[in-house]
């Protein structure tokens, strides 16, 4: 049975951390970056289908590439950001599975079925996506996700219009300026949505 983790880890990955909307002019390095992907990866996903996409948006071409595709008030955060991560997913995961999920043809499980990769993709995309942001606290950086940009347009830009890649949210990642931050919103207790059966 794993150890519990320390109250100021969980304060840093949960309790005390907030979604930024303005950063700190401090870089987030080329290693940094995989040190996330290193941790995310290791996270559970449906048959170990690994759907996520990951474009990493770093230049400030790709910078201005992106604020492009997002509405107004999001712009300036992708473009002062010093990644911004867009978790997009393969529709196509399936054709990995030999490999990524040995134990049995679960590529057969898939097959013919576009509709139901879909649905797991975006479901294990989202959840992979979850995961980026519990590592990326966990090493010390600010996350500040977001949807509000143009699908279509993020996925021509970066995904070269492939109708198999698609773009599910987005997440700028560095150190963040607490001046952007809002007072948290309520967070509900256990009963309000929660019961045991």
């Amino acid at each position: 049975m794993a150890d519990t983790l320390s109250a100021d880890a969980l304060d840093i990955i949960f309790r005390e951390a907030r979604s930024y909307n303005g950063w700190l002019d401090k870089p987030v390095s080329d290693e940094q970056i995989h040190a996330i992907y290193e941790l995310l990866k290791m996270a559970p996903t449906s048959a170990n289908m690994q759907p996520a996409r990951i474009v990493w948006v770093k230049s400030d071409e790709a910078k201005q590439q992106l604020a492009d595709c997002a509405m107004e008030g999001n712009r300036d955060k992708i473009l002062t950001a010093p990644v911004t991560a867009i978790i997009g997913y393969d529709i196509d995961f399936h054709e990995e599975l030999p490999w990524l999920f040995p134990h049995t043809d679960a590529k057969s499980w898939f097959e013919g079925d576009e509709e139901g990769r879909k649905e797991g993709a975006f479901r294990n995309s989202s959840l992979q996506g979850a995961y980026l942001m519990i590592a990326a606290r966990a090493l010390g950086l600010d996350c500040g996700p977001m949807s509000g940009f143009d699908n279509a347009a993020v996925d021509k830009a970066f995904f070269g219009d492939d109708p198999k890649h698609r773009s599910n949210f987005i997440c700028a990642i560095g150190h963040g300026d607490p001046k952007s931050i809002f007072d948290r919103s309520p967070r509900p207790d256990f009963d309000t949505f929660n019961r045991i059966a």
